[in-house]
Protein backbone atom coordinates (compact mmCIF):
# COMPACT_ATOMS: atom_id res chain seq x y z
CA UNK A 1 0.00 0.00 0.00
CA UNK A 2 1.34 3.90 -0.50
CA UNK A 3 2.41 5.56 1.91
CA UNK A 4 1.70 8.80 0.20
CA UNK A 5 0.35 9.06 -3.21
CA UNK A 6 1.83 11.23 -5.82
CA UNK A 7 -0.78 13.71 -5.55
CA UNK A 8 0.17 14.18 -2.06
CA UNK A 9 3.49 15.25 -2.69
CA UNK A 10 4.20 18.83 -1.66
CA UNK A 11 3.83 20.65 -5.33
CA UNK A 12 6.76 22.55 -5.25
CA UNK A 13 8.65 19.36 -4.73
CA UNK A 14 7.24 18.14 -7.37
CA UNK A 15 7.59 21.04 -9.78
CA UNK A 16 10.93 21.24 -9.26
CA UNK A 17 11.21 17.88 -10.04
CA UNK A 18 9.33 17.55 -12.96
CA UNK A 19 11.58 20.95 -13.91
CA UNK A 20 14.99 18.99 -14.33
CA UNK A 21 12.73 16.26 -16.28
CA UNK A 22 11.97 18.84 -18.90
CA UNK A 23 15.57 20.08 -18.83
CA UNK A 24 17.17 16.45 -19.02
CA UNK A 25 14.29 15.97 -21.93
CA UNK A 26 15.72 19.06 -24.12
CA UNK A 27 19.36 17.64 -23.86
CA UNK A 28 21.05 15.52 -26.52
CA UNK A 29 20.75 12.17 -25.40
CA UNK A 30 18.82 10.28 -27.34
CA UNK A 31 15.61 8.63 -25.78
CA UNK A 32 16.37 5.22 -26.04
CA UNK A 33 19.58 5.82 -24.70
CA UNK A 34 17.81 8.07 -21.68
CA UNK A 35 15.80 5.16 -20.95
CA UNK A 36 18.40 2.39 -20.80
CA UNK A 37 19.84 4.30 -18.21
CA UNK A 38 16.65 4.90 -16.32
CA UNK A 39 15.93 1.00 -16.52
CA UNK A 40 19.12 -0.23 -15.20
CA UNK A 41 19.43 2.15 -12.42
CA UNK A 42 15.95 1.49 -11.45
CA UNK A 43 16.93 -2.49 -11.52
CA UNK A 44 19.79 -1.91 -9.54
CA UNK A 45 18.14 0.06 -7.07
CA UNK A 46 15.46 -2.67 -6.80
CA UNK A 47 12.15 0.31 -8.17
CA UNK A 48 9.78 -2.35 -9.27
CA UNK A 49 7.60 0.75 -10.33
CA UNK A 50 10.25 2.51 -12.28
CA UNK A 51 11.53 -0.79 -13.83
CA UNK A 52 7.70 -1.23 -15.04
CA UNK A 53 7.88 2.59 -16.48
CA UNK A 54 11.11 2.76 -18.07
CA UNK A 55 10.40 -1.15 -19.46
CA UNK A 56 7.27 -0.27 -20.87
CA UNK A 57 8.66 3.32 -22.30
CA UNK A 58 11.87 0.82 -23.95
CA UNK A 59 8.91 -0.90 -25.41
CA UNK A 60 7.02 1.56 -26.98
CA UNK A 61 9.88 3.39 -28.54
CA UNK A 62 10.66 -0.14 -30.59
CA UNK A 63 13.85 -1.91 -28.10
CA UNK A 64 14.09 -5.46 -28.45
CA UNK A 65 13.25 -7.64 -25.67
CA UNK A 66 16.87 -9.34 -26.03
CA UNK A 67 18.08 -6.40 -25.15
CA UNK A 68 15.82 -5.53 -22.52
CA UNK A 69 15.87 -9.40 -21.03
CA UNK A 70 19.88 -8.98 -21.20
CA UNK A 71 20.11 -5.39 -19.55
CA UNK A 72 20.69 -6.21 -15.96
CA UNK A 73 24.04 -8.34 -17.54
CA UNK A 74 24.66 -6.15 -20.42
CA UNK A 75 28.79 -6.52 -19.95
CA UNK A 76 28.37 -10.49 -20.71
CA UNK A 77 26.19 -9.92 -23.92
CA UNK A 78 27.16 -8.46 -27.44
CA UNK A 79 23.74 -6.64 -27.55
CA UNK A 80 24.98 -3.41 -26.58
CA UNK A 81 27.26 -0.71 -28.26
CA UNK A 82 30.08 0.52 -26.88
CA UNK A 83 28.67 3.92 -26.78
CA UNK A 84 25.90 2.39 -24.45
CA UNK A 85 28.49 -0.16 -22.58
CA UNK A 86 30.46 3.06 -21.64
CA UNK A 87 27.43 4.98 -20.73
CA UNK A 88 25.74 1.90 -18.36
CA UNK A 89 28.68 1.07 -16.81
CA UNK A 90 29.02 5.11 -15.76
CA UNK A 91 25.62 5.02 -14.38
CA UNK A 92 25.91 2.23 -12.49
CA UNK A 93 29.16 2.86 -11.07
CA UNK A 94 27.69 6.50 -10.45
CA UNK A 95 24.80 4.85 -8.77
CA UNK A 96 26.84 2.88 -6.22
CA UNK A 97 29.57 5.48 -5.70
CA UNK A 98 30.46 4.56 -2.69
CA UNK A 99 31.49 0.90 -3.81
CA UNK A 100 32.93 1.98 -6.88
CA UNK A 101 35.23 4.50 -8.15
CA UNK A 102 34.68 6.81 -11.45
CA UNK A 103 38.37 6.07 -12.94
CA UNK A 104 40.39 7.67 -15.00
CA UNK A 105 39.86 5.62 -17.86
CA UNK A 106 36.02 4.83 -17.15
CA UNK A 107 35.40 9.06 -17.77
CA UNK A 108 37.89 8.97 -20.63
CA UNK A 109 35.58 6.30 -22.23
CA UNK A 110 33.13 8.98 -21.91
CA UNK A 111 35.03 11.64 -23.52
CA UNK A 112 35.61 9.27 -26.51
CA UNK A 113 31.42 9.82 -27.31
CA UNK A 114 30.48 12.63 -25.58
CA UNK A 115 31.29 16.44 -24.85
CA UNK A 116 31.50 18.12 -21.19
CA UNK A 117 28.28 19.38 -21.75
CA UNK A 118 27.01 16.16 -22.28
CA UNK A 119 29.09 14.45 -19.87
CA UNK A 120 27.17 16.80 -16.93
CA UNK A 121 24.00 15.80 -18.12
CA UNK A 122 24.60 12.61 -17.50
CA UNK A 123 25.27 12.46 -13.90
CA UNK A 124 21.99 15.12 -14.01
CA UNK A 125 20.10 12.23 -15.31
CA UNK A 126 21.83 9.20 -13.34
CA UNK A 127 21.43 11.61 -10.03
CA UNK A 128 17.62 12.50 -10.86
CA UNK A 129 16.21 8.34 -11.42
CA UNK A 130 18.27 7.75 -8.11
CA UNK A 131 16.29 10.67 -6.44
CA UNK A 132 13.31 9.33 -8.21
CA UNK A 133 13.68 5.48 -6.92
CA UNK A 134 14.38 6.78 -3.14
CA UNK A 135 11.59 8.68 -3.89
CA UNK A 136 9.31 5.66 -5.22
CA UNK A 137 10.56 3.35 -3.23
CA UNK A 138 10.20 4.75 0.25
CA UNK A 139 6.37 5.86 -0.49
CA UNK A 140 5.57 2.51 -1.82
CA UNK A 141 4.27 2.95 -5.56
CA UNK A 142 2.58 0.22 -6.59
CA UNK A 143 3.99 -1.13 -10.10
CA UNK A 144 2.34 -2.40 -13.43
CA UNK A 145 -0.40 0.70 -13.13
CA UNK A 146 1.98 3.01 -15.81
CA UNK A 147 0.58 3.26 -19.43
CA UNK A 148 2.67 4.91 -21.93
CA UNK A 149 1.82 8.23 -23.11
Amino acid sequence: MERITFERIPKGMVESLMKTESYIKETSLEFGLLELIRLRVSQINKCAYCIDMHYKELKQSGETELRLSTLSVWQETPFFTEKEKATLLFAESLTIINQSEITDSMYKSLTSFYDDETICNLILIVAQINSWNRIVRTLKFIPGNYIVQ
